[in-house]
C-alpha cells in the first residue's frame, strides 16, 4: 500500500456493506446484481444518475458468437489479430465462450434487441469482424438499451444506491486489505458531503480516462478517477498507452472539446464508405477488410490521408444508404448529425479520429482481482488482457458483462469479513497535492498535442515535461508558506486524477518504442516482436512517480504471489 489519497475532509457519515460497487454501466450493474441475487449486501455508487455511464453512449452493439456458422473461436481469432500480438488468449477464450450465455442472459434480466423478420437476434458487422456478430437495439442506441434493462433491474430489486457520488480513494484494514471506499456526495440526497461505505469488497467499474484528451467520444463523467484511485491504492496498471481513438467521430471544428459525437463503426459495417474531398475512398489497398479494418489500422488511414491533403478531417459517404435506411438503423446518428447541420442523406460526413477507449487499466486476473487484496475492477478500467494493444469492435460491452459475472462468483465464493478501516493517515506526505480546476484544459491540450493518434520521442517528451511542471507546481503551492490553497471538491479531485493518470500514460508510451495497435510512433513506425511483445506494468512509486516494469514475456505474471 502506498498510503497516498487525495486531500479530502474526513468522511462524516458512514455505511456497511458486503460490496461495494463503483460504477453504474454495463459492468457496474451487471456485477451488482448478480451479487446481491448471491445474498451479498451490495452498495452502488456512481458519479452522476445511474443511466449517466458511458454504457448508454455505446452505438454499434454487443459481439458475440450468436449466429449459424459463427464460432466463438472465430471470435477469438478475430480478436487475437486486432490486439496485435499482446491479448491473453486465455482471456480471449473466456471471453467468447462464455459470452452468448452472458449475453441470453442479459436478455432475461429485460435488455430488446433487434430481431430479424424471423424473430431471430439482427447481427451486423463492424472492424475487425469477418463475421456478422454484433447484437444491436434500437438501430444504432444498444448502450442506451441495456442501461435502460439492467437500471429497472437494479431498481426492482430495490438495491442501495448513491448517485451524484465521485469516489475518492480506497479504505484498507490494518492488514492492508480492502475495507471500502471514501466518496464525496453532491447535491440532495441521503447523504451529502465526504463519507464513506466500508464493505471488504470493491469493484471498480468506472469506466474510461477519456477526458484526458482535449476531444473525445466520453462522457464528461470519464476522468480516470478508477485508475487514480487504484494507483494511490498501490495496484499495478498495465497497457495504458493503448489508448483506441475510434476513426469515425463526427468533426465539428479544429477547436472543438469536450464530449464528440461518435458516427459508429456499424455505418461502416452496412457498406458506408470513407473518402477525401475528392471522394476517392483511399482505404481501399491498405488492408483486406478496407473501411472495416481494426480500428487502429482506420485511424491510422485517416490521419494519414489528412497529413497527405493537408485536411482536418476526411468524410463517411453513406448518401447510397438512403432516408429509409437512415431513420431505422440509425437514427440516432443522423439525429446527431442534423443538429449539427450535417444531413447523411444527401452529402459525406466530415469525420476524424477522436479519444474513444482505453484497452488497459487496472490489472486484473480471470476472477476480475486486482493486485490489492478484496479490490477488483471490471470494464473499461480493467486491464483483464482481452484487448491487448487494439480493442476489437464491440468487445467492450462483452467483457463488462463476462468479468463482472466473474467478480460476482468470486465475491460470492469468498465472502471476506468486514474488517473495520484503519485510520487515515494525515501525515502531510500522503497527501495528493490538488491542482486547481482551470489545470484541466492545460492537461487536455497537452495530452492531445504530445501523446494523441501520433506519438514520438519528442512530443512525449514535451508532454511529460509539462505534465510533470504541473505536478510540481501544485506540490509547491501546497507546501509554500501563504499560497492560494486549492479547494478540496469534485472539480480539483478530477482535475488531480486526470494529471496522475496522464503521467502514467505518458510514462509508458515512451517506454514503447515501437509502433502497435492503437500506439503509434511516428519515429518508431515498425513493430518490434523481439522486446515489444511484452507488457509494461505500472505502479506508482514512493516518490509519487510512475515506475514502469516490462514483463518477460507476453504473458502477464499473476496478480497474488501464491497463485
Amino acid at each position: 500500500m502506498t498510503g497516498i489519497r487525495l486531500t479530502a475532509p474526513d468522511p462524516g457519515w458512514a455505511i456497511d456493506a458486503d460490496v461495494v460497487v463503483v460504477g453504474s454501466g454495463v459492468a457496474g450493474l451487471t456485477a451488482a446484481l448478480r451479487c446481491a441475487a448471491a445474498g451479498l449486501d451490495t452498495v452502488v455508487v456512481t458519479k452522476a444518475r445511474l443511466d449517466d455511464g458511458s454504457t448508454r453512449w455505446a452505438q454499434g452493439g454487443i459481439a458475440a458468437a450468436l449466429g449459424e456458422g459463427d464460432t466463438p473461436e472465430q471470435h477469438l481469432d478475430d480478436t487475437l489479430v486486432a490486439g496485435a500480438g499482446l491479448c491473453d488468449e486465455e482471456a480471449v477464450r473466456t471471453l467468447v465462450t462464455e459470452g452468448p450465455d452472458a449475453v441470453r442472459r442479459l436478455i432475461t434480466t429485460g435488455a430488446h434487441f433487434d430481431t430479424t423478420d424471423s424473430g431471430d437476434i439482427a447481427l451486423t458487422r463492424e472492424g475487425g469482424h469477418h463475421r456478422r456478430r454484433i447484437a444491436h437495439a434500437g438501430g444504432d442506441a444498444t448502450g442506451a438499451e441495456i442501461s435502460r434493462a439492467l437500471v429497472e433491474a437494479v431498481r426492482e430489486a430495490a438495491l442501495h444506491t448513491i448517485e451524484n457520488a465521485l469516489v475518492l480513494d480506497l479504505l484498507t484494514d490494518a492488514e492492508g486489505r480492502t475495507a471500502g471506499v471514501s466518496l464525496h456526495v453532491m447535491g440532495e440526497g441521503q447523504h451529502d458531503g465526504v463519507g464513506a461505505v466500508r464493505a471488504p469488497s470493491v469493484v471498480l467499474a468506472t469506466g474510461g480516462m477519456g477526458q484526458v484528451f482535449s476531444a473525445t467520444t466520453n462522457p464528461s463523467v470519464s476522468t480516470g478517477d478508477g485508475v487514480a484511485l487504484a494507483l494511490r491504492a498501490g495496484a499495478e496498471v498495465s497497457d495504458l498507452e493503448f489508448v483506441q481513438f475510434h476513426p469515425t467521430v463526427l468533426f465539428l471544428g479544429a477547436d472543438s472539446e469536450g464530449q464528440q459525437p461518435l458516427v459508429s463503426e456499424a455505418v461502416r459495417g452496412e457498406g458506408a464508405h470513407l473518402v477525401d474531398a475528392d471522394g476517392v475512398r483511399f482505404m481501399l489497398g491498405q488492408h483486406e477488410l478496407a473501411e472495416l479494418a481494426p480500428r487502429d489500422i482506420v485511424a491510422k488511414g485517416i490521419t494519414r490521408r489528412m497529413h497527405e491533403k493537408g485536411a482536418e478531417h476526411m468524410y463517411l459517404d453513406a448518401r447510397h444508404f438512403g432516408a429509409a435506411m437512415w431513420e431505422q438503423r440509425f437514427p440516432t446518428i443522423l439525429a446527431a448529425c442534423r443538429v449539427h447541420g450535417i444531413d447523411p442523406v444527401t452529402e459525406p460526413i466530415p469525420v476524424a479520429p477522436a479519444a474513444h477507449y482505453a484497452s488497459g487499466g487496472v490489472r486484473t486476473d480471470l476472477r476480475g482481482r486486482t493486485t490489492v487484496p478484496g479490490l477488483y475492477a471490471c470494464g473499461e478500467v480493467a486491464c483483464t488482457g482481452v484487448h491487448g494493444a487494439n480493442r476489437l469492435a464491440s468487445n467492450s460491452l462483452l467483457e463488462g458483462l463476462v468479468f463482472a459475472e466473474r467478480i460476482a462468483a468470486d465475491i460470492a465464493e469468498v465472502r471476506p469479513p468486514r474488517t473495520p478501516p484503519a485510520e487515515a493517515s494525515r501525515d502531510a506526505d500522503d497527501l495528493t497535492p490538488l491542482l486547481a480546476p482551470e489545470a484541466r484544459t492545460a492537461i487536455q491540450r497537452t495530452m492531445t498535442r504530445g501523446a494523441g493518434v501520433l506519438r514520438s520521442a519528442g512530443s512525449l517528451a514535451t508532454a511529460a515535461g509539462e505534465l510533470e511542471a504541473l505536478h510540481r507546481e501544485a506540490a509547491a503551492d501546497a507546501e509554500a508558506d501563504g499560497a492560494k490553497t486549492v479547494v478540496p471538491g469534485v472539480d480539483a479531485w478530477e482535475v488531480t486524477n486526470l494529471l496522475l493518470v496522464s503521467r502514467v500514460l505518458v510514462a509508458a508510451a515512451r517506454e514503447r518504442e515501437e509502433t502497435r495497435g492503437c500506439h503509434w510512433r511516428e519515429d518508431r513506425p515498425d513493430r518490434d516482436d523481439a522486446h515489444g511483445r511484452r507488457h509494461l506494468v505500472v505502479r506508482i512509486g514512493p516518490d509519487r512517480a510512475p515506475v514502469v516494469n516490462r514483463t518477460q514475456t507476453a504473458a502477464f505474471p499473476p496478480v497474488r504471489p501464491s497463485d
